[in-house]
């Protein structure tokens, strides 16, 4: 069952450093340039949406927070991605794997890819998705978004811009990447910092 003390977290680390997409990989389809789709450029990393795939950490993680910022375009209009959490081989679209997601006005919501092993509140999950707890607190489009995703044992939290939005617990403790989609639309993201839970 999901733990209930506080966590210890280790030294942070910079996921993202702000100039390249060094520590990242890809999985795009076939003769796809990854750089036509993700790049970095004064401390942000964009994906322009298409086609559909994810950037992945080159190194696996099990128990972690993490936070970023993002943001969609306020000129190409409401969007979807999504934050891919202990993602599991094969890498395909998509991956088994917790779907934090990130599309416009659902920031906070649930998926469950593939069968991933997690229990969620049946009375907001329809199928594979688990809406959040409040309504939307996201900041208009176009303005930064903080995400914080705590990932503990078998405890997984969602906090949108400081507010509590989602809780699954018994997930299943299995180490893997953290993927950002790219999922048709342009979505940018920056200080991706991740603190790793140290052992009990």
């Amino acid at each position: 069952m999901a733990k209930t003390k506080q966590p210890q977290f280790g030294s942070p680390v910079q996921l993202f450093n702000g100039n390249n997409l060094n520590g990242w990989k890809f999985h795009l389809p076939d003769g796809v340039d990854p750089a036509t789709v993700w790049s970095a450029k004064d401390g942000v990393m964009r994906c322009n949406g298409r086609p559909a795939g994810y950037i992945y950490t080159a190194k696996e993680y099990t128990d972690f927070e993490l936070t970023l910022q993002w943001r969609g375009n306020s000129k190409t209009g409401p969007g979807n991605s999504g934050v891919l959490l202990r993602v599991q081989k094969p890498h395909k679209v998509w991956p088994r794997s917790i779907e934090a997601q990130l599309q416009s006005g659902n920031a906070g919501d649930f998926w469950n890819i593939d069968k991933f092993p997690m229990e969620v509140d049946a009375t907001r999950t329809n199928g594979r998705h688990t809406a959040k707890l409040l309504p939307s607190n996201e900041k208009p489009l176009g303005e930064w978004n903080e995400y914080k995703i705590l990932v503990h044992d078998d405890l997984v939290t969602l906090t949108i811009n400081g507010e509590l939005q989602n809780t699954a617990t018994w997930c299943a403790r299995w180490p893997g990447p953290i993927a950002l989609q790219s999922e048709g639309a342009v979505i940018e993201f920056r200080n991706i910092v991740l603190r790793p839970i140290i052992e009990d």
